[in-house]
Parts: C-alpha cells; sequence; structure tokens
C-alpha cells in the first residue's frame, strides 16, 4: 500500500493535466509529494523513502521550470520529462544499490531477512521490473513527441499496461520466490 501511495503525485498529475494543465499538474503534484513526506516525516517511526524525495524534486523542479521558463512543451513533451524523470529515480536507486523497493519490502518483511540475498535479488528483480515499465511509458511519450500523428491512446494504453503490469509483477514475484524456496528445501 505505501509503494502504491508513492505514485500518487504521478495520479494526480495525470488529472489535473487533464483538466486544468501542464503547469498546475506539476505544481498540484509536488504539493501532493510534499504532503506525503511531510507525513513521513512527522509519523513516528516513519521515514521518507528515495523515491518519494525524488518525485518531490521531480515535480518541484519541473513546476519551478514551467512557471519560470514557459516552455511550449506539449502534454506528451511534459510526460515524457515526468516519465523519464521516474525512471531514472529507479535507475539510480539501482546504480547505488538501494533499489527503491527496499524501503517498502522492508516494512513487512522480518529484519532478520533484510541482508539476505535472495531478499536483495528480490528487490533488484522488483525494481528492474518497475524500471522496464518506465522505459515503455518513456519510449511511448517519444513516439508522440516525435510522430505527433500516432493515436494518443498508445500512450494510454502503453501506462496502463506497464503500470498494471509493474504492480501485478510486485504482488506475484515474492511469492513466486517463496514458492521456489520450499520446493527446493
Amino acid at each position: 500500500m505505501s509503494l502504491l501511495l508513492a505514485f500518487a503525485p504521478f495520479i494526480v498529475f495525470a488529472i489535473v493535466d487533464r483538466l486544468v494543465g501542464s503547469t498546475e499538474g506539476l505544481f498540484a503534484a509536488a504539493a501532493v509529494s510534499a504532503g506525503i513526506l511531510l507525513r513521513h516525516w512527522l509519523t513516528p517511526n516513519r521515514s521518507p523513502k528515495v523515491l518519494e524525495i525524488g518525485t518531490f524534486i521531480l515535480f518541484g523542479g519541473l513546476a519551478l521550470y514551467s512557471l519560470l521558463a514557459h516552455p511550449a512543451w506539449s502534454v506528451f513533451g511534459v510526460r515524457l520529462c515526468v516519465d523519464g524523470g521516474l525512471m531514472l529515480i529507479v535507475l539510480i536507486t539501482i546504480a547505488i544499490r538501494r533499489p527503491f523497493t527496499l524501503q517498502y519490502a522492508r516494512e513487512t518483511v522480518a529484519k532478520e531477512f533484510w541482508d539476505s540475498p535472495g531478499f536483495l535479488r528480490t528487490n533488484y528483480v522488483i525494481t528492474g521490473a518497475w524500471a522496464v515499465a518506465f522505459l515503455i511509458m518513456v519510449v511511448a511519450d517519444v513516439i508522440l513527441v516525435y510522430m505527433p500523428e500516432w493515436p494518443p491512446r498508445i500512450g494510454i494504453i502503453a501506462t496502463i499496461v506497464a503500470l498494471v503490469g509493474a504492480v501485478k509483477f510486485t504482488g506475484w514475484y515474492p511469492e513466486h520466490r517463496r514458492a521456489m524456496a520450499s520446493r527446493s528445501a
């Protein structure tokens, strides 16, 4: 549940961007990100997560850029920046050897498993699945930015398929790993 809450700013961005405009969507998403960070800072035994901090920086930075520079970007151009930024955040967590899913998984897994190779590998695989989902979204955005004659539903379908696939994989893979481990034991 906590992992899904981390994506609330992206949902807010998509809705406000569609109904009002990109700059407003970026500011709304930055505000939701700030609220999530504040909630974690003020709640005992909780701390902000890398994805949430990165999301605030991403939306806050894009909102300020949009306000100050007044770029003439299309809806798909803004989505490309947002989706590309999210993919970059996820890839950075892999590069620094702290896959973003670790912080969420540690909320539900006993501490004695946190350093086990299987737990770490599972989180790398799940984080990788999210990176692939965001790559699919970025590719769809690039197609729609550079080939505007393509129907916009391509981006919508790609986003839905990628996100639903990542969510389902995130739920399925740990169970699959446990089943494999119990079979080999």
